[in-house]
């Protein structure tokens, strides 16, 4: 007897349905649906390439199985932005060069938009907390701070809180 269930999740504000067994993770289920944005890196929580916004919060999509999810709000990178209409930080980063090789890009921007959705106006102690969760080998976190900050600006200024 097979333990594979049907689970629509609500991704990037569509409805999509997968069957997956009950201990799959949400990050195998996006990545099976296609969803490649949401980058596999560690598997086990360290290192927030996967991570996705759930209600508006910052998870690991590695650690959150993929039935827990179900009929609650997903969000990855793609669903922040389009190409002709890039989120802010989206286009921050773009245009600071807070990307290298681009692989933590994904979830440190995720997490860069939970946290500016609860604090605004973070301060440099908080940026680097809210970011810890996401190692960045490449770039020394230098431009990417600018980039967050930038965006902030952008976002704080434009009353859209999006």
């Amino acid at each position: 007897m097979s333990s594979d269930k049907a689970v629509t999740l609500r991704i990037n504000g569509h409805d999509e349905t997968a069957t997956v067994p009950s201990h799959r993770t949400l990050l195998e289920a996006l990545r099976g649906l296609g969803h490649v944005d949401v980058k596999c890196g560690c598997e086990k929580g360290d290192c927030g390439a996967c991570a996705v916004l759930i209600d508006g919060e910052a998870v690991d999509s590695c650690l959150t199985l993929a039935h827990s999810a179900a009929g609650r709000e997903i969000t990855t990178l793609q669903g922040l932005g389009t190409p002709e209409n890039l989120h802010p930080l989206q286009l921050s980063f773009s245009e600071l060069g807070a990307a290298q090789c681009g692989y933590c890009t994904p979830g440190m921007i995720i997490a860069s938009e939970s946290l500016l959705r609860k604090n605004p106006s973070p301060s440099e102690d908080e940026l680097r907390h809210a970011l810890s969760g996401n190692p960045c080998r490449c770039t020394g976190y230098v431009k990417i701070f600018e980039a967050v900050n930038a965006a902030a600006e952008v976002m704080r200024n434009s009353g859209d809180p999006k």
